[in-house]
């Protein structure tokens, strides 16, 4: 069948029929492209059409989403056509993360605009719950660990969602979750924060500084930890929260036994309040990691009597729980925990990020120790120490050719991509000096890859 895109017709053409609608003799293909297929979604926006690729020789499935708001109102059109541009944009930038629906095409035909993104072959948690019903611990902890990470992504490129809830999080068939719909999606700069926006999102999801139109990154795992309580209770969000109390209830409403440590994050999670409220997604993973107990390392790197390892910490920072995650070998961990005790040692917690002053002045005797943990646990292929030989031998200047060349030795480039986090090799078998690598912030964003910002200190300390 060929769905006719033209929202006055919309008829259905027998299979063959590719070039015109039978009936209203409208272009079949967008962009002599993309077919549509049927319609699997419509709303105050627009229509959502199943499609193929008609130029590549698999036909894979895509999914097209044509704007046609059903209101009235010259500002509203106007202010939904540029969500509609803006959910481009952002899947544009942010599609390239396994997690998110990469963007095929963006442009207008017949006096409407469409964007064409990646199909995404699975159902949502909303559907997922109705035809399977309630979550279990397990699933909402997997859920977070497999979803946390994606917010940590769209976070650090200054993106807040705005929409989150389980319609718009997706079970792909191998198990991933992917975040979609980023037509609500808002840029988290200095400046838009302090200026009240427009009030987007889905009603009773909505973290209240979100609803009064001053989005922040913890307004998304407000919604997010809201969406854990629909799916634990199979109960709206209206029903789960007592206004007259001004609490929330969800646990009369449970269908099933939650332990007391993940109670507690998720009621962290869902504060009203924004200072009792986790301020990032990389916080909830740490309270997640620190409520799983611990797999006891291997006798084999476990450091002997002969050699202890050297905590040592000009700062009084406490690195037994880095070095217990190198010991058992979690380098992921142990990449997110290096960054956490580098802000410590740097008296930076509170801003977390870095300055130059402090990335000038960081303590020689925490480098080392952080440095000497990681070439110690991974056999001399892990550290800073490592890393920066290897920035020496590739031009050892702070520029970006120079990076280029460290990320291609090191494993951080993939062609002319810096890899994310996520694309990380996280075992032994990853290229010599891959980690750590976490990012280095300040607070305008993104400066650069920290090993690579605090090189400069390395040569003053004598690493």
């Amino acid at each position: 069948m060929s769905q006719c895109l033209n929202p006055d017709c919309l008829f259905q053409n027998p299979s063959g029929y590719t070039k015109f609608c039978q009936k209203c003799g409208n272009k079949l293909l967008l962009g002599d492209r993309y077919g549509g297929q049927k319609i699997i979604g419509q709303g105050g926006f627009g229509r959502t059409f199943l499609a193929v690729d008609e130029y590549k020789p698999s036909k894979p499935p895509c999914v097209i989403k044509q704007f046609y708001p059903q209101f009235q109102g010259t500002s509203s059109i106007q202010k939904a056509a540029e969500l509609f541009e803006l959910e481009a944009v952002r899947l544009e930038q942010l599609g390239k993360h396994s997690q998110i629906p990469d963007l095929l095409a963006y442009f207008s035909q017949d006096g409407r605009q469409y964007l064409v993104q990646e199909f995404i072959d699975g159902e949502n948690l909303a559907q997922t719950l109705e035809s399977k019903g309630y979550f279990s611990e397990t699933q909402i902890r997997n859920l977070l660990n497999n979803l946390l990470p994606v917010f940590e992504f769209i976070h650090s490129r200054q993106v807040i969602h705005r929409d989150i809830k389980p319609d718009n999080i997706i079970l792909r068939q191998d198990g991933q979750l992917v975040l979609v719909d980023f037509g609500a999606a808002k840029y988290a700069t200095q400046t838009a924060l302090a200026v009240t926006g427009t009030r987007i999102g889905t009603p009773g999801y909505t973290a209240p500084e979100q609803a009064n139109g001053k989005p922040i990154h913890a307004s998304d795992i407000y919604s997010l930890g809201v969406t854990c309580l629909c799916l634990l209770t199979e109960v709206e969000p209206i029903d789960l929260f007592d206004d007259s109390e001004f609490e929330w209830v969800w646990r009369q409403h449970l269908k099933t036994s939650v332990s007391s440590e993940l109670g507690q994050i998720l009621d962290k999670m869902i504060q009203p309040a924004i200072k009792k409220r986790y301020q990032s997604a990389t916080e909830v993973l740490q309270a997640l990691g620190n409520q799983s107990p611990q797999p006891r390392p291997q006798p084999s790197p476990q450091p002997s009597p002969q050699t202890p390892d050297s905590l040592k910490s000009a700062r009084g920072v406490d690195y037994t729980r880095l070095r217990d995650l190198l010991a058992a070998g979690k380098w992921k961990e142990a990449d997110r925990e290096t960054e956490g005790v580098m802000l410590k040692a740097a008296k930076r917690e509170n801003e977390r990020y870095f300055d130059s002053d402090s990335i000038n002045n960081f303590p020689c005797d925490d480098l080392r120790t952080i440095d000497q943990l990681w070439v110690k646990y991974s056999q001399g292929r892990f550290g800073f120490s490592v890393q920066k030989k290897i920035w020496l031998e590739v031009g050892g200047k702070v520029d970006w050719d120079t990076e280029k060349k460290l990320g291609d030795r090191v494993g951080w480039q993939k062609g002319s991509w810096t890899l994310d986090f996520y694309l990380l090799t996280f075992n032994l078998q990853a290229p010599t000096g891959h980690l750590p690598r976490f990012w280095v912030w300040s607070a305008v964003g993104l400066i650069g890859i920290g090993p690579l910002m605090f090189f400069s200190r390395m040569e003053s300390c004598k690493l």
